[in-house]
């Protein structure tokens, strides 16, 4: 075998296409493969060809296809991924979502969190500070949203919003928890303006 010529090696014919090639280099690594010096023959029959190839196209005697000429680009070349299409939400909610800073989200969240303590503190005069702390609340509410893109409107129409449901919803949880009968010291109020905070540090955090 080491008397034969690199085509008769792999036993194809000076003509063959480069897929002729590779086939006729596998059919004999399978034929030959408890046989490593046939295998390190072949290897070198079909890097022998290989360039003897390259040799022709520099000469101008045949077009070498790429996979020849660059292999490496094949190995860089990746099949296009089946993209999956992701609905996306409507434009209006885009536009009302926001992404806050550090300290847009440390500014928000001492605001509420200082108003909430008091809440928890007015146990005694509960009556003439919640009003007051709610109203605070509202204020500061309204402010964090506007300074975002200067709408008061929008603004005063979240904070109402947000003010309507905080109540609504405190209402009804302490309804659940059976105040203010139950072993919790915090009254309606108080828990109706807790609930309310909550809501107004999402919205003034989270909305624009």
């Amino acid at each position: 075998m080491s008397e034969q010529n690199p085509y008769e090696r792999l036993g194809v014919t000076e003509n063959a296409s480069f897929e002729e090639i590779q086939a006729a280099k596998q059919r004999s690594i399978e034929q030959y493969r408890d046989d490593s010096q046939v295998l390190e023959s072949i290897e070198a029959a079909y890097d022998a060809i290989i360039m003897d190839r390259l040799r022709m196209r520099q000469e101008g005697r045949i077009k070498v296809p790429d996979r020849i000429r660059f292999p490496e680009k094949l190995a860089e070349v990746s099949p296009p991924s089946s993209s999956v299409s992701v609905p996306k939400s409507p434009s209006w909610l885009q536009r009302s979502i926001d992404t806050p800073s550090q300290s847009e989200l440390l500014w928000s969240i001492a605001v509420f969190l200082i108003l909430s303590i008091l809440t928890v503190f007015s146990q005694n005069n509960s009556e003439s500070v919640l009003p007051l702390l709610m109203a605070i609340g509202v204020c500061a509410n309204i402010y964090l949203l506007n300074r975002k893109e200067q709408r008061l409107g929008r603004a005063v129409l979240f904070t109402v919003l947000g003010l309507l449901l905080g109540i609504g919803l405190g209402s009804g949880l302490a309804t659940l928890l059976g105040l203010p009968n139950s072993s919790f010291t915090l009254s309606v109020e108080q828990l109706a303006c807790l609930v309310t905070f909550g809501l107004f540090w999402l919205i003034s955090s989270f909305l624009r």
